[in-house]
């Protein structure tokens, strides 16, 4: 008999451990998706009460009306999280591996913004980028030759609102590369170099400097600016890069062990990012509006439901496609662990 009840009890016990967060998913996750989408398909008004009419008008019509604003969305989000990578990728790497006794105080640095509101840290952005603000100072006093418009600014403009998301997003990106890099044993590194696994040269350069004319062109013509001249900047900075500081010891082992890094801090980037109004609204103008912005307005202002509900259903289904392809391409399907090579 206590065998049997000892038998029962280890096979509840991981059962009644997941209850909570299940009681939790269903009530403030499933149910309100239900929710969202009952009222994508209703008619009615704020007034009278909506009810269910099975009318998908609110769906047809989001190609036609809303196609600019989640390009935007994809794009801004896009160019955040590779922004994030690119900066965050090297800081992470330096903290695990020659952070040392400073360790702590790096990663508190990094998590530091959180202590001040996401609101506040947007605005800041508001100064900073203005047109009396230090950025816009800075660009007309080393214009010596004055070749910068008297009215060039930054405010409304693509490049202020992925910098606010670039900024606001930075440590979702830091935090799980550091984590992933700082558990790579320091022996599989010197086991590579070992063998031979020395400076990825001259193929760094060749790659670097496509990749690196792709990937700034990409940027320059996602905040509207000279895709021709970031191209050629970014190809000679990619080829000095890749060229001179990347080894076949960190492309076999360091970066295929930190992908479950790159993956979760992907997503911790992107998502957040494709629905982010906040941004879009302090630093953006009417031409750079997101999605998000839409929802927002539609729910709060206009009290149209159906639509904002139609949307926001859409941007959750899509988000959850790129996210199964995403981890597909990856091949990274336990995010606790390395990937094998």
């Amino acid at each position: 008999m206590s065998r049997t009840r000892h038998s029962l009890r280890r096979l509840l016990t991981p059962y009644l451990l997941l209850a909570p967060g299940l009681l939790w998913l269903i009530v403030f996750f499933v149910l309100p998706t239900i929710q969202m989408f009952l009222y994508s398909v209703s008619k009615g008004s704020v007034d009278l009460g909506y009810h269910i009419a099975w009318s998908f008008d609110a769906f047809t019509k989001i190609p036609r009306d809303f196609s600019r604003q989640f390009g935007n969305s994809l794009m801004y989000g896009t160019l955040a999280t590779i922004i994030t990578f690119l900066l965050s990728y090297p800081l992470a790497y330096f903290t695990a591996f020659r952070g040392g006794r400073y360790k702590n105080l790096i990663l508190f640095l990094v998590i530091a913004p959180f202590f001040t509101s996401f609101l506040i840290r947007t605005i800041s952005w508001q100064i900073i980028l203005g047109n009396n603000g230090p950025v816009i100072g800075i660009i007309h006093g080393l214009d010596v030759f004055h070749q910068v418009p008297a009215n060039f600014t930054f405010m409304g403009e693509p490049i202020a609102v992925v910098s606010g998301l670039v900024y606001n997003f930075l440590p979702f990106m830091t935090l799980p590369l550091y984590v992933a890099l700082e558990r790579i044993d320091p022996r599989l590194i010197e086991a590579a170099q070992d063998l031979y696994a020395g400076p990825w040269r001259p193929r760094g350069w060749i790659y670097g400097a496509v990749g690196g004319a792709i990937l700034g062109g990409f940027v320059a013509f996602g905040i509207g600016w000279d895709v021709l001249a970031f191209a050629v900047v970014g190809a000679v900075a990619g080829a000095a890069t890749l060229g001179a500081f990347v080894s076949e010891a960190f492309l076999r082992v360091t970066f295929p062990l930190s992908l479950p890094g790159v993956f979760a801090g992907s997503l911790l980037t992107f998502i957040p990012a494709l629905g982010d109004y906040v941004n879009a609204t302090l630093l953006g103008s009417p031409k750079t509006q997101m999605i998000g912005n839409v929802i927002q307005a539609r729910f709060l202002e206009s009290n149209d439901y159906p639509t904002a509900s139609a949307l926001s259903f859409v941007l959750m289904v899509g988000i959850i496609i790129a996210v199964m392809v995403y981890a597909r391409l990856l091949g990274t399907d336990d995010l606790s662990g390395g990937v094998t090579i």
